[in-house]
C-alpha cells in the first residue's frame, strides 16, 4: 500500500470528524425524558443509579464515601428511599470518578453509564502499521474473520495479487513497509484467500488497473515485461479463485474511495499509510459497508467479467 494523497486525509479527517459530532447527538446520549425533571424525580434517579454503580461494581457505601472524601453520613442521605436531595457537582464528579460513570448518566442526562471518552474510544481507534515482517494487526483481524465476507478497497492494486518484482518495486523506498515484509504479507493474505471459507469482494478504481497497463504515475519506472507478467498473474489468481473471490472495477470519475477493508460486522479499517483508523461499532461499519456496495453497484466491470477484461487490456499494453 502507498500513503493516501492530501485530499483523502482530508476526507477521513472530515469523515472522522462527522462522527465524533454524530456521537453527541440526542440518538447516541437520549435524555431520560423529554420533560424536565423535578428535584424529587432527579434525586430518586440519581440514587437508583448510584445504587445500580454501587452494585455493578462490588464496592461498599462505606467504601465509596471514603474513596470519594464524602461523609458517610452524607452518602446515607443521598441514598434515603424518600431522599429529595442531589449532592454538588464537585460531589457528583468524585462520586462518578470513583465508579468510572459518566456524570451524565448520574443525573439522569444520558443512558451511556461509561464517560464520553471511553464511548469514543470503543468507537474509533487509531492503530499503528507493525514493522514485524507480517503486520500483526492485519493478522489478527483477519483471522478473527474466518468465515465472514472481507470487503477491500485498496491503495493500487490489491497487494495479494501483485508478484514479487511489483512489491519490490512499490515497497523499495521502504517509507511504509519493506519490500521483503511486503511480499511476506502479500504470500500470507493469498494463503488466506485460498482458504475454503474465505469469501472476498475487491473494488478497484478502473483507473487503476488502466494506469498500471500504461506505465502512468507511480508505475513509470516499471518495465513492460514486469507489468505484463503482472496481469497474466493477477488474470490467473482472479480466474483460480472466483467466485469466492470477485473483484469489481468502478469508475473513480463518478465514485470516490479511501482505502480501507471491512472485516465482516466486526471492524472496518481505513487506511492512512502507515496507521489505520479502526471502528468497531455497529453503526460506523455499516456505514462503510452500504458505501463498499455502492461501489459494487456502480462497478463498470463485474466480477464475471475480469478475466476477459484483464485479457483485453493485456493484448493493448506497450510493447516497452
Amino acid at each position: 500500500m502507498t500513503e493516501c494523497g492530501s485530499g483523502d486525509i482530508c476526507l477521513i479527517y472530515v469523515t472522522i470528524l462527522s462522527i465524533l459530532v454524530e456521537k453527541f447527538q440526542n440518538a447516541e446520549f437520549p435524555l431520560i425524558s423529554d420533560r424536565i425533571m423535578n428535584k424529587r424525580d432527579r434525586a430518586q434517579l440519581f440514587r437508583k443509579r448510584l445504587l445500580q454503580a454501587l452494585g455493578q461494581d462490588h464496592v461498599s457505601q462505606a467504601e465509596l464515601a471514603r474513596a470519594a472524601g464524602i461523609d458517610r453520613s452524607t452518602l446515607a442521605q443521598l441514598l434515603r428511599e424518600d431522599g429529595t436531595r442531589t449532592p454538588n457537582g464537585h460531589t457528583i464528579a468524585e462520586i462518578a470518578g470513583c465508579l468510572k460513570v459518566s456524570t451524565d448518566w448520574l443525573l439522569g442526562l444520558s443512558s451511556q453509564p461509561q464517560p464520553v471518552a471511553e464511548v469514543l474510544d470503543g468507537s474509533l481507534q487509531i492503530a499503528r502499521g507493525s514493522q514485524s515482517p507480517i503486520d500483526q494487526n492485519l493478522s489478527l483481524w483477519y483471522d478473527e474473520a474466518r468465515g465472514y465476507k472481507i470487503r477491500h478497497v485498496p491503495t493500487t492494486l490489491p497487494d495479494p495479487l501483485k508478484i514479487e518484482a511489483v512489491l519490490r518495486y512499490e515497497f523499495e523506498p521502504g517509507v511504509e513497509k519493506t519490500a521483503d515484509q511486503a511480499i511476506a504479507e502479500s504470500a500470507v493474505r493469498l494463503g488466506y484467500m485460498r482458504l475454503p471459507e474465505t469469501d472476498m469482494e475487491v473494488c478497484v478504481p478502473r483507473q487503476s488497473i488502466e494506469g498500471f497497463v500504461q506505465g502512468t504515475d507511480v508505475w513509470a519506472g516499471l518495465p513492460a515485461t514486469i507489468r505484463r507478467e503482472q496481469i497474466d498473474h493477477m488474470t490467473s489468481v482472479i480466474d483460480e479463485l472466483y467466485p469466492t473471490l470477485r473483484l469489481y472495477l468502478y469508475d473513480a470519475r463518478r465514485t470516490f474511495s479511501v482505502p480501507f477493508t471491512l472485516f465482516g460486522p466486526l471492524r472496518a479499517a481505513v487506511y492512512i499509510g502507515q496507521a489505520y483508523f479502526v471502528f468497531n461499532t455497529t453503526k460506523h461499519i455499516r456505514l462503510l459497508t452500504q458505501h463498499f456496495d455502492t461501489l459494487v453497484r456502480q462497478a463498470v466491470v463485474q466480477a464475471h467479467e475480469m478475466t476477459d477484461f484483464l485479457d483485453t487490456m493485456r493484448r493493448h499494453m506497450p510493447t516497452v
